[in-house]
């Protein structure tokens, strides 16, 4: 194990490895600071992201932070990495890495050469990497990746962005469900999914939920997928009973022991894939997995520690599950950044921050990434942080984010982003939604061709009003 120093402002600052290195370089934040493994001052962490920078990309690929033989996402990053990608980057530390990075990132081709380097650049590369980056930065390089994604509609297009339309209800109750449904479309939401957290994980409760959105679906002929987030297992039970699933849904993590905690591992997730694309329900494309990830699940779980039972910094166990999410081609990944709560993103500057890192983490780990741009109400952050992040994130090309009616998910007790919000980016930023959608919305006289922007209706008056059936 290396040992690093560094010293800053006449104090010399020593580190006890790879793993002290990574943490104490990471911008504050409460879950690091609960763990124990946190940079006691601004000095330190400074001193700690110099030493940082100076770190050859060679040495995470010899001193790993999760060891290789008790931990099967170590073995997975480790066994997986293409040497031949890593090549053009592989004389570089990290801090040679970041100057790489943005003055690629100011050239025409930009999106292919990040695209040609992606698979040679480890989790802990990219997370090591975040550490040093201003938000500016983080902005810059996620702007021109592109990473697309196709089911029934096209994610992940330049100038488009999507939202995963959530219209949770406490009992689960259709009407509920479908009132939120509606009151969400007529806004232009939707694009990326429909999908509800159900209540409890009842099978039966998911398929009658299952069964619902599939009719809305085809009753309006939206281009969408629906999504009813219970655990896998479940959803491949529903499959072999042949429920309309589209998508195949599941949380995951960065270590081997947070996933155990999830009920999951690398072969159920691989199951749940391939069960999902066996049915063929999409039309544009076969990516069928929605994964959700968040900085502090491994430490919620007990099972953030790493080599040597030291714990690891809660931003480079996130950027591992990426790792995850890599190997099965996923049609959407979310970090739901501020939703496990203030002890571990304690407040509005820490979720803005952490929301800008795990988007530019996975977009470079070459996934389409999006962010429910969220938090608890025992955070000390409110709606003003959550209209900054959601305005960040769109401008460096979020992929999708989540729209609940009101910004209010009344079923899990959070605050998000609310139907509205979309049509205000969109607007400001003039992004439009998947192309598919698009085309739906603008045979609706929903779509303005003039200006491109989706056009919000009143029920009363709502296109859908005229389709049989209607709500």
């Amino acid at each position: 194990m290396t040992m690093y120093s560094q010293s800053i402002g006449g104090t010399n600052h020593t580190f006890d490895g790879l793993i002290d290195l990574l943490a104490k370089a990471t911008p504050r934040r409460s879950g690091d600071e609960l763990a124990g493994c946190a940079a006691a001052s601004d000095g330190e962490r400074a001193a700690a992201q110099w030493a940082l920078a100076e770190v050859p990309l060679d040495t995470f690929l010899v001193e790993l932070v999760v060891p290789y033989e008790d931990d099967e996402i170590t073995r997975l990053i480790i066994d997986k990495h293409d040497r031949v990608a890593y090549g053009e980057v592989s004389h570089l530390t990290v801090g040679g890495l970041r100057d790489w990075l943005l003055q690629v990132a100011s050239t025409p081709d930009a999106a292919v050469t990040l695209a040609r380097v992606s698979s040679g650049l480890t989790p802990e590369m990219v997370a090591a990497v975040s550490k040093l980056m201003r938000n500016q930065d983080l902005i810059a390089v996620a702007r021109v990746i592109r990473v697309t994604s196709a089911f029934r509609t096209t994610l992940g297009l330049p100038g488009r962005i999507s939202t995963r339309l959530q219209p949770n209800h406490p009992t689960d109750d259709p009407r509920g469900i479908a009132a939120a449904t509606l009151d969400g479309l007529l806004l232009g939401c939707g694009d990326a999914t429909i999908g509800i957290n159900p209540a409890t994980d009842s099978p039966q409760a998911t398929s009658d939920l299952l069964h619902l959105l599939d009719e809305i679906r085809l009753r309006y002929e939206i281009p969408t997928q629906s999504c009813v987030l219970s655990h896998v297992t479940t959803t491949i039970d529903l499959i072999e009973a042949g429920a309309p699933v589209d998508l195949v849904f599941q949380s995951i993590a960065g270590t081997e022991g947070a996933n155990s905690g999830f009920g999951v591992n690398l072969e159920l997730l691989r199951q749940g894939n391939e069960a999902g694309r066996s049915l063929r329900r999409g039309t544009v494309g076969q990516n069928v997995m929605y994964l959700e990830t968040g900085q502090g699940s491994a430490l919620s779980a007990g099972a953030h520690l790493g080599t040597g039972n030291r714990p690891v910094d809660q931003q480079t166990l996130e950027a591992r599950a990426y790792a995850v999410a890599q190997i099965l081609e996923p049609l959407l990944v979310n970090t739901v950044v501020g939703f496990i709560g203030p002890e571990y993103l304690y407040d509005g500057k820490q979720i803005v921050r952490a929301g800008l890192e795990d988007h530019f983490c996975g977009k470079l780990l070459g996934l389409p990434m999006g962010v429910d741009v969220c938090y608890t109400n025992h955070a000390e952050a409110d709606q003003d942080d959550m209209d900054d992040l959601l305005t960040l994130l769109a401008v460096a090309g979020l992929t999708f984010h989540i729209a609940v009616p009101g910004a209010d998910d009344v079923m899990l007790g959070y605050q998000s982003t609310s139907f509205h919000d979309a049509l205000y980016v969109r607007q400001v930023l003039g992004l439009r939604p998947a192309p598919e959608f698009e085309e739906w919305l603008r045979g609706l006289g929903m779509f303005d061709e003039t200006t491109g922007r989706v056009l919000p209706v009143s029920a009363a008056h709502s296109p859908l009003r005229a389709l049989p059936g209607a709500l």
